[in-house]
């Protein structure tokens, strides 16, 4: 069941496919164990976990990007849940911040200048 907004509401950028995995960043578990990143948009993001989400939770992601660099520390909150089967949700993510420069690392990878 959904709770929350839906995925197109109050949508001011666009969003751009974003496959990577990524960790809560308390946690000691590997990249891609527990949440993998969906999509992105300068606004927020959306990923997949096997933990139980609520909205409103405050949430920080590590974001294991393929550039070799750090990985990317996003943070924001939860503002929709979806399950998608028995231990599996789609989890909405709004950020605390938009954070231009802090996202182009990830959107440089996702749409590289031809």
């Amino acid at each position: 069941m959904e709770q929350g907004l839906t995925e197109r509401d109050n949508r001011i950028f666009h969003r751009v496919s974003a496959r990577f995995p990524a960790k809560f960043k308390h946690e000691r578990s590997d990249f891609g164990t527990d949440v993998f990143l969906r999509d992105a948009s300068a606004q927020g993001l959306k990923f997949t976990t096997k933990k139980r989400m609520f909205l409103h939770d405050s949430v920080s992601l590590l974001v294991n990007l393929p550039d070799g660099k750090e990985p990317l520390t996003l943070n924001g909150r939860i503002v929709w849940t979806k399950t998608k089967g028995a231990d599996l949700w789609d989890v909405g993510l709004e950020f605390h911040k938009v954070n231009f420069m802090n996202l182009h690392r990830m959107f440089h990878i996702l749409m590289p200048e031809e």
